[in-house]
């Protein structure tokens, strides 16, 4: 069977996109990729001339001057050729790199099967549990101009629209992001030093959560894997750990010999 990668169009894989969404069905970190000009590659993938699947290449941004497989999907009964289609887009594209979510389980396989060392940069969290946190004298309300100074002295976020407030002052800014698939809503925080440990910053992510929720969206959340207080943090608002972004390098010629 002849298997061969070729260049093509975000607007031609977009069918096969539904696809992917509708298989992976959680939050998808780099979809809104897709949607910017300039910053990504699309392959389809054949066998014997027929279309059977697509991959995606990062190559601006973050990913300048790195080509980084992101996303990458074949129909189900063309996956028993799933390592030789693999090996073919790494050839034709030229990646160098493979970065994805442990929860994607056709990527993730072929990240640990072709790179040699791989690392965790996030740690991924799914809502799981509803809580009804309510610190003393705390109140979590929308942001308004007459915050900005509390907000920029405490090293904030400006643009949230969201802030905590503990006994009449600022205690930490929030917000709720949308550049992932629909309906999922990223939810981010930081609670300023003087404030910290008093459970605080759980109480914002439980409301952001509601919020969330509110408007006909679905919370998800993620932190760096040595943030051991952000970790905390999100799981006594209700949030499970579900995944990992996982990143690791690879060889297009090695692994191309390697197939064969």
């Amino acid at each position: 069977m002849e298997l061969s990668a070729k260049a093509t169009s975000v607007e031609e894989i977009l069918p096969w996109r539904d696809m992917y969404r509708l298989e992976m069905s959680c939050q998808i970190i780099h979809d809104s990729i897709h949607g910017r000009p300039g910053w990504t590659h699309e392959y389809f993938l054949f066998a014997n001339g027929i279309k059977v699947g697509y991959g995606s290449i990062a190559v601006s941004g973050p990913w300048k001057g790195k080509p980084t497989i992101y996303e990458w999907y074949v129909v189900p009964q063309h996956r028993t050729r799933m390592f030789d289609l693999f090996s073919a887009l790494l050839t034709v594209s030229g990646a160098v790199a493979i970065e994805t979510q442990s929860n994607d389980p056709l990527l993730t396989v072929m990240l640990h099967a072709f790179a040699p060392s791989v690392i965790s940069e996030s740690v991924l969290f799914h809502d799981k549990l509803t809580t009804s946190l309510k610190p003393r004298d705390a109140v979590v309300r929308r942001a308004t101009k007459a915050d900005a100074a509390q907000i920029r002295s405490h090293e904030l976020d400006s643009e949230a629209r969201w802030v905590v407030e503990a006994k009449g002052k600022v205690a930490g800014a929030g917000d709720i992001l949308f550049h992932y698939n629909r309906p999922y809503g990223d939810i981010y925080m930081k609670v300023a030093e003087p404030f910290r440990e008093r459970g605080l910053g759980s109480y914002l992510v439980q409301e952001l959560k509601r919020i969330c929720y509110e408007n006909g969206n679905v919370p998800a959340a993620r932190c760096n894997p040595k943030n051991i207080a952000s970790r905390k943090t999100l799981q006594k608002a209700g949030f499970v750990p579900c995944g990992h972004i996982l990143v690791g390098s690879v060889s297009p010629a090695d692994n191309a010999n390697d197939m064969r």
